[in-house]
């Protein structure tokens, strides 16, 4: 969607009509919804937000030539783009296609200035372990949300494997600075299921001596280790025998090989779809080419348990990814509780999960979940006040909430503090509230999701 002045999205279906407006208001947008009913169709969401980062970041230390299909054009994965280009990495993008020139796991230059990351987490917490390895100085920092994120888990576990690496304002968070060290492989024991810090730690331990190994509490997503592997990386995953810990190792190989590599759909983009379908009434959706990943696909078993109807189809692996196509309709709804090892499957659904609960009939708890403090906002805060401000009954806690749903929710104004998730989730809420809703600064789902609103204008 191109943004002017004032610019109006008319939404329709059989039953309902509802007029969506975007008003710049000082650079900012504001997106009013009502309610509605009977979305059917079908639909595409963009490339893996996650995978599509790594794409660009393990083509660049590869050598050769990797091709990119189906590439997220988020503005985080735009700034993992930008950060390569400085480190002396060509890198040619024609919409949701990229090509990127390798220059192998020694072939990255010193940057002329400090590195950007925007609001990226993913682009910081992983760039660090690659530049780790470099023989340059270099600097590296995002925006204010970006750099009031926790750093030290970073920090931590490269140190030890002798990373010179430093908060430069000395708080733990970014902007930070690396200057050559000399690595040695390490197992390290987190003490955080975080696919970022894991993924970190392994791509240090390609420029370390020896052996690199992280165990984790539970299992976080493994997009890094299927990947590295498909590049050629001597890179292992398994179970440790006591209760559900993960250890994945990797030793330092001479080299990466570019790879073609076509980017499964984003089922955290998918589940704002999946949510409405079962919300919305009347509503049958299919979302096709979605990434099931069983590391990420939490959502689903959350969808299943608290009675949704969904039917996987045409289930298929792509590029060691398993893919399917999702069916999901209009179902009701009851509460459940979601805790433990599930939650790093789902962390970044919980605000749609959290909406889907408003709806739902009795009370669902959210436990374990403390990490969404650290995330783009304080998410627990942010989606409690915003579903208060609806009418739902909801007690944050230290971490994560219980949300009694069946109430009615009603239409207010949505303070999304610029985060990406916030504004998708409550857009969902704002189709099945009373009245009218306002996605305050609704321009921030542009970071995973352009188009977002005009993919929901054609299943009406």
């Amino acid at each position: 969607m191109k943004f002017t002045a004032i610019a109006i999205i008319i939404f329709r279906s059989k039953k309902w009509k509802t007029n969506g407006i975007i008003k710049n208001t000082k650079g900012k947008q504001t997106m009013e919804l009502t309610n509605l009913t009977g979305l059917r169709g079908e639909v595409t969401v963009p490339g893996d937000k996650s995978i599509s980062h790594r794409c660009v970041m393990f083509g660049s230390i590869a050598r050769g030539i990797t091709e990119v299909q189906n590439f997220l054009e988020g503005a985080d994965c735009l700034a993992t783009i930008r950060c390569f280009q400085s480190l002396g990495i060509e890198i040619e993008q024609k919409g949701s296609s990229v090509l990127i020139r390798g220059k192998g796991l020694h072939g990255l230059a010193a940057p002329s200035g400090r590195l950007d990351t925007g609001n990226s987490g993913t682009t910081t917490r992983l760039l660090c372990g690659i530049l780790a390895g470099q023989p340059f100085d270099s600097k590296i920092a995002g925006d204010n949300s970006l750099n009031s994120r926790p750093m030290k888990r970073i920090i931590e576990p490269l140190t030890q494997m002798g990373a010179n690496i430093s908060s430069i304002l000395r708080n733990g968070c970014a902007p930070l600075y690396i200057t050559p060290g000399y690595l040695h492989g390490i197992h390290y024991v987190s003490p955080v299921a975080s696919a970022q810090v894991k993924s970190c730690v392994l791509l240090a331990g390609l420029y370390a001596q020896g052996e690199t190994s992280v165990t984790e509490p539970s299992p976080s997503r493994n997009h890094t280790e299927l990947m590295l592997k498909e590049f050629g990386a001597d890179i292992n995953s398994f179970p440790e025998p006591e209760g559900t810990k993960v250890t994945a190792s990797i030793r330092p190989c001479k080299e990466l090989y570019g790879q073609k590599i076509a980017v499964p759909g984003d089922i955290s983009s998918a589940a704002y779809f999946i949510a409405a379908g079962l919300l919305v009434p009347e509503s049958e959706i299919l979302i096709k080419e979605i990434g099931i990943n069983p590391t990420r696909s939490g959502f689903l078993k959350v969808c299943r348990d608290m009675g949704g109807h969904i039917t996987l189809f045409n289930e298929r692996t792509q590029a060691g990814e398993p893919v399917a196509d999702i069916l999901v309709r209009t179902s009701r709804l009851h509460g459940i509780t979601i805790q433990g090892g599930i939650i790093p499957t789902l962390i970044d659904e919980i605000p749609i999960i959290a909406v889907m609960a408003a709806m739902a009939e009795g009370t669902t708890v959210i436990r374990n979940a403390a990490e969404l403090k650290v995330k783009e906002s304080d998410r627990i805060e942010t989606v409690t006040d915003n579903l208060k401000s609806m009418g739902c009954y909801v007690i944050p806690t230290d971490d994560g909430m219980v949300i009694q749903g069946g109430r009615p929710l009603r239409g207010t104004n949505i303070h999304t503090l610029l985060d990406h998730r916030i504004a998708m989730a409550f857009s969902i809420a704002a189709l099945v509230a009373e009245g009218t809703t306002r996605i305050l600064d609704s321009r921030c789902v542009d970071v995973s999701f352009p188009g977002f609103y005009d993919t929901f204008e054609s299943l009406l």
